[in-house]
């Protein structure tokens, strides 16, 4: 599917992130290059690579999905364009379209750098690689831990929040082809259906629909595979039943929708999947009405922590106050992960300088960010509810929690499996809009 957008519209905020970005660097001097990065490739596969996938800065600021690529800024002369030249051997084996000589290509970088890198102050950002200038090597700023690369890449990452009229747009192309690909995994969910016969339908349904890729690997566990949080479709038929965890999200044009729903198979859900789910629901629905600008993450972190407590308490699994369950972690045992994450550029959008937060104590356990919501902010809201043998089995959490969980009923339940709802949202000025609410929530 081609961009929906006219590209005047995308050009007008190619120019505005541009200066947004610039404005927002405070330079003293220094020339910044962005890059796409190259191509991966595989271990002892000869030629072959990975998909390529360009550096989200490099894309953000160039809409440009061709690897080798670099944009330079430097704040005397503005910005430049610096294309990897198109190659006979691109044509031949890739079929990339020729094209007009673009006025520079990275062929005239190390000249333009001669010129521009000011005793070697250059920083790197998007993925880094081997520079010179005047036949020496410059001294680049670039690695993971430098200074001034991570302050950049902390204002460009805050730059990219908000989510433009562009990015919007994309994110809804991907949205509508994920909930075409729910809607036909729906019908096949029936005994005797493996794991990958229901991700293959469903990702052929997104392709129909639009998708140029999947935003990340689809995850379908049914049964006690729905308790592993990222489980990769394997050949285990699914049962009559049993539970099966679907996340999936399309692609379009690097812009994701990322989208779980757990549904029953084959039927509606029994007393206690219904009865769980159910909690599992209220604390979503709980955690994005609390969605809306100036709000704390963790905040609606603990929102959603608090009904799961409550919920859970209900369910004569846990006992105490909720605050009490989630301070002590008790919680945590059945909601092992953070309430969601920033989505659109890629599955994890503009996030990553922040992620060294992630690994906190109860009650925040693996919180993907940690920042007051903006206008504009695209975020996952995606409470669960987990019977995960791992960490109920574990002897020093059981008798660390030894007066707050019915360990005689867990172990029963050690085969559930697990549920897990979530939808993307745009933080508005007037609160939020959930842009995947018309995916089923059951079938």
């Amino acid at each position: 599917m081609t961009d929906t957008l006219d590209s005047t519209d995308i050009a007008v905020q190619l120019e505005r992130r541009r200066q947004a970005a610039a404005d927002a660097w405070h330079l003293d001097g220094e020339v910044v290059l962005i890059g796409a990065g190259d191509p991966i490739h595989i271990p002892g596969r000869a030629d072959l690579t990975y998909p390529f996938q360009a550096h989200s800065e490099y894309l953000y600021l160039t809409d440009r999905r061709l690897p080798g690529g670099v944009l330079a800024f430097d704040p005397a002369e503005g910005w430049v364009d610096f294309p990897a030249p198109v190659t006979e051997a691109d044509r031949l084996w890739s079929g990339v379209p020729a094209q007009e000589r673009p006025a520079r290509t990275t062929d005239d970088l190390d000249g333009w750098l001669a010129d521009h890198a000011r005793a070697g102050r250059v920083i790197w950002l998007g993925a880094p690689r081997a520079a010179r200038a005047g036949g020496q090597a410059v001294a680049v700023a670039g690695a993971a831990g430098d200074e001034r690369t991570e302050r950049l890449r902390l204002a460009l990452s805050a730059v990219r929040r908000p989510k433009d009229a562009v990015e919007l747009e994309r994110m809804r192309v991907a949205q509508r082809a994920t909930r075409a690909a729910f809607a036909r995994v729906l019908e096949l969910l029936a005994d005797g259906v493996t794991e990958r016969e229901a991700q293959i339908e469903l990702e052929a349904e997104a392709f129909r629909h639009g998708a140029a890729a999947m935003g990340y690997d689809t995850i379908i566990g049914t049964g006690p595979n729905s308790a592993v949080l990222h489980f990769m479709p394997s050949d285990r038929a699914m049962r009559r039943g049993e539970l099966v965890l679907i996340d999936a999200g399309a692609e379009h044009l690097g812009y994701v929708s990322d989208i779980t729903r757990t549904f029953s198979v084959g039927g509606s859900l029994d007393g206690t999947q219904g009865e769980l789910h159910a909690v599992v629901h209220a604390a979503q629905l709980a955690a994005i009405d609390a969605v809306r600008p100036g709000v704390e993450w963790r905040d609606v972190h603990l929102i959603a922590s608090r009904a799961i407590a409550d919920g859970l308490v209900g369910a004569g699994i846990l006992r105490g106050s909720a605050d009490s369950l989630v301070e002590s972690g008790a919680v945590g045992l059945f909601f092992p992960h953070g309430i969601g994450h920033l989505v659109g550029l890629g599955v994890r959008d503009a996030g990553e300088p922040l992620y060294e937060r992630r690994h906190d104590p109860p009650p925040f356990p693996n919180l993907r960010i940690d920042m007051p919501l903006q206008i504009g902010m695209a975020v996952t809201v995606e409470p669960g509810l987990y019977f995960v043998p791992a960490l109920l089995e574990d002897p020093e959490r059981r008798r660390r929690h030894r007066d707050e969980v019915d360990w005689e009923r867990v172990d029963r339940m050690l085969g559930f499996g697990g549920i897990r709802i979530e939808d993307n949202l745009i933080v508005t000025a007037g609160g939020h809009e959930v842009i995947t609410a018309d995916v089923p929530l059951l079938g």
